[in-house]
Parts: C-alpha cells; sequence; structure tokens
C-alpha cells in the first residue's frame, strides 16, 4: 500500500539503469527522458545498493555477459521489499533457451518483462515510468509507433473480459477478436475468479468496475490476495475519468486502467504493451 502511494504522489518518477560501462552508453541514451531522475550504475552490487537506497519506479537491466544480470534478478526474487519493483530485461533476440525459461520463471514472482529491442526497452520502460510518448523526441515516437502497429504479442493470447453488461462485452470481444485473441467472458466478480482460476495459461483480464453484488475493486482485491495472481495483468474499465478512479484502481489490485467507452485504438495498444513479454 505505501508503494502505492508513493507511486500516485506527485513527484518524478525514478529509473535506475543498470549497464556495463562496455557497451558505450546505449541504454542510457535509449532511456534519456526529461523530467525523470534518472541513476546509472555498472554492476549488480551497485544495482542493489541503490535499490535498497531509494525507491524506484521501474529497473532496466542489460542482461551482462558475465551473467550479473541474472544475478541481480535473483537477488530482487530473495528480497521481499524488492520484488514489486518493476524490472525490464534488455536481452539477445536469440536468448538461450535455458535462460529464457529462467526468466519466465522468475517473471512468477517478479514484475519482469524482457525486451529484446531497443524498441521494446524503451516501450516498456515508459509505461512502467508512465511517461507520456508525446513528450519523446520525434524519432522515439516513430520507433514506437512502429512497434505498437504490429500484432505479434497480441495473436493467440487468452483474455478475459469482465462486465455486466452484455453490450459492452460485446463491443470489446469484437475488438479483441480482429486482432486475432481468444475471448472469455464473465458477467460477475464470483464468476471472473472461478475463470481466472481455471485457466492456466490466462494471459490479461479487462475487468469493470462498476458491477452489482461484487464490485471491480472487491473482485481485484480477491484475485491478488492468491499469491499465483500476483503478476496477472489486469486492466481496470471505469464508466468516467474521475479524479481518484487511478489511485483507487492501482490500490485495488489493478495493473493499468482504460475509462468507457472504450477507444480501440487505446485499448488495443495498452493491450501490446501489456501482453509483450
Amino acid at each position: 500500500m505505501a508503494n502505492l502511494r508513493a507511486f500516485t504522489s506527485p513527484r518524478p518518477r525514478r529509473l535506475l539503469i543498470i549497464e556495463d560501462a562496455n557497451n558505450s552508453g546505449g541504454m542510457a541514451e535509449l532511456l534519456d527522458y526529461t523530467d525523470v531522475d534518472i541513476q546509472r550504475v555498472n554492476d549488480t552490487a551497485s544495482g542493489l545498493a541503490a535499490l535498497r537506497a531509494t525507491a524506484f519506479d521501474c529497473v532496466a537491466v542489460d542482461l551482462l555477459p558475465d551473467g550479473q544480470g541474472f544475478e541481480l534478478l535473483a537477488e530482487m526474487q530473495r528480497n521481499p521489499e524488492l520484488r514489486s519493483v518493476p524490472i525490464v530485461a534488455a536481452c539477445p533476440a536469440d536468448l538461450p533457451h535455458d535462460e529464457e525459461e529462467y526468466l519466465r520463471s522468475l517473471g512468477k514472482s517478479l514484475v519482469l518483462k524482457y525486451a529484446r529491442s531497443p524498441e521494446r526497452l524503451l516501450d516498456d520502460t515508459a509505461l512502467f515510468l508512465h511517461y507520456p510518448i508525446s513528450q519523446l523526441v520525434p524519432a522515439k515516437q516513430q520507433m514506437l509507433k512502429s512497434l505498437n502497429e504490429s500484432d505479434e504479442a497480441l495473436i493467440g493470447k487468452k483474455i478475459l473480459v469482465v462486465d455486466d453488461d452484455v453490450r459492452n462485452i460485446f463491443a470489446i470481444s469484437s475488438i479483441l477478436e480482429r486482432h486475432h485473441m481468444q475471448v472469455l467472458t464473465a458477467n460477475n466478480g464470483r464468476d471472473a475468479i472461478g475463470q481466472i482460476e481455471r485457466t492456466e495459461d490466462l494471459a490479461l483480464v479487462l475487468m469493470d468496475i462498476m458491477m452489482p453484488e461484487m464490485d471491480g475493486y472487491t473482485t481485484m482485491r480477491q484475485i491478488r490476495a492468491q499469491a499465483k495472481f500476483q503478476i496477472l495483468p489486469i486492466i481496470a474499465l471505469t464508466a468516467k475519468a474521475m479524479k481518484g478512479d487511478r489511485e483507487k484502481c492501482l490500490e485495488a489490485g489493478a495493473s493499468d486502467y482504460i475509462s468507457k467507452p472504450v477507444s480501440n485504438q487505446q485499448l488495443v495498444a495498452l493491450l501490446r504493451t501489456w501482453l509483450h513479454r
């Protein structure tokens, strides 16, 4: 709860970049966000020291050839105070199978995304920092525009749509199916929890907030109460953008939120960001 209050409080976002000094600062140059407090270190020990001293909104780490990046992730997994810090790990496209499986296993207890390209690294860190894409320089805006026009991250993913209004379910399902996603539905919170518990490969939940009997806030809290669903992406659907909605959604367990009526373009962009793992 304290972490969420810190996240939503009016202060500059903080980014920690852990990159080998021999890599010529490529990561630091790419992630040179304005109005973000950025700290750069060159090894795991310095990175852990920084994490213990300061609350960061995101960590960008290079999976270094000497294995230091993996050591950092393992240490963060062991430390309860660091598990909730979002991490973007830069890794090669041809990551060995055993290392990829290890990253997947870490992703069950860490808020972890791994980026196989500079575009994905920029996009994922911007997501965790809640950094407006419009504030990036034009060249970086174009990088993300090209990246986010692809459906690669969406195809075949199972999405649960939770809403008590069949018209909303139909409209949202139509958008998802046009982008080749598999859609599951639930019209109340209890049914949603049952669907989540029965579906092992569920990728993401779209959760309506205003439902009778068990609203979206209560449903999300019950989902997050189960350890195995701590990092399942949940996007809250709010009836309108009211002051305090974002904070209430985050405190209840939402990963992100979007207001109704849902914009096709905005929803798909949000899904592309959260589903690229």
